[in-house]
Formats: C-alpha cells, sequence, structure tokens
C-alpha cells in the first residue's frame, strides 16, 4: 500500500518569506507544482515509494486545482481539521507523513498514528 504524504500548505509556504502574502493562492500554486518530482523520486530518509501526496489548501488558496500525482484538498474552515480528518480516514494501516510545523496539528495527528516533518522535507530541498 502507498506511503501518505499530507502537506499543510499554509504552514509550508508561510515557511519562507517570499512574499507568499500577496498572493497566496499563486503561493500554493508553486508549492503544488514542487511536489511531483517527490511523487516520482521519494522523500529520501523520510518516505519510499510509491507515495500518495495531498496538499490541503484553506483560506484565499481555496480552489487551487489538483496537478498529476497531487491531489489537493481544499478545507471548508480549518485546513488543520482537514488535515487531522484526512490522517484519520485514509492513514490507517499505512505509513502516514504530515509535513507541517504546527505543533498543535503534529500532536493531533500523532495521537492518530502519523508521523510528522518541518516544512523544509520538501520546501527547503529544492530550495537549496
Amino acid at each position: 500500500m502507498d506511503s501518505l504524504v499530507i502537506v499543510d500548505a499554509a504552514n509550508v509556504v508561510g515557511s519562507v518569506p517570499d512574499g507568499w502574502w500577496r498572493d497566496r493562492h499563486g503561493a500554493a500554486e508553486r508549492l503544488r507544482d514542487a511536489l511531483p518530482e517527490y511523487v516520482d523520486n521519494g522523500l529520501p530518509g523520510l518516505v519510499a515509494l510509491p507515495l500518495e501526496m495531498v496538499l490541503v489548501v484553506e483560506g484565499a488558496a481555496r480552489g487551487v486545482a489538483s496537478v498529476e500525482g497531487v491531489r489537493v484538498e481544499s478545507a471548508g474552515g480549518s485546513g488543520d481539521d482537514r488535515i487531522v480528518e484526512l490522517v484519520a480516514a485514509e492513514g490507517g494501516g499505512r505509513d502516514c507523513l504530515v509535513v507541517t510545523a504546527d505543533r498543535a496539528l503534529r500532536e493531533r495527528v500523532e495521537a492518530l498514528g502519523a508521523r510528522v516533518t518541518g516544512p523544509r522535507a520538501v520546501w527547503g530541498r529544492r530550495r537549496t
């Protein structure tokens, strides 16, 4: 069964002070467009292939479309709540990794059996 990787878009985008706040939708699209390389190559040391990649967006980033290899979930309310719902519904019985630096979210998903890593796992690798 594929590993599940869930990316907290707001948290990951917000970890890089590149002016994302002027265009939250565009920033989420740039992050989404960076993720297929991990679907193809994995996240060495974190998640082996094959993996399913889910990007959770909220607020002004709602409506970002999915692309091949990356399913985008638009949260109706809190992105954190949607991530917890996804871990509970889809993470059971398989390796589940959530990409976020949000401490409260970390505690919530770890209680459901997910592992957590920080934004550099997907953002820092491609930018450095």
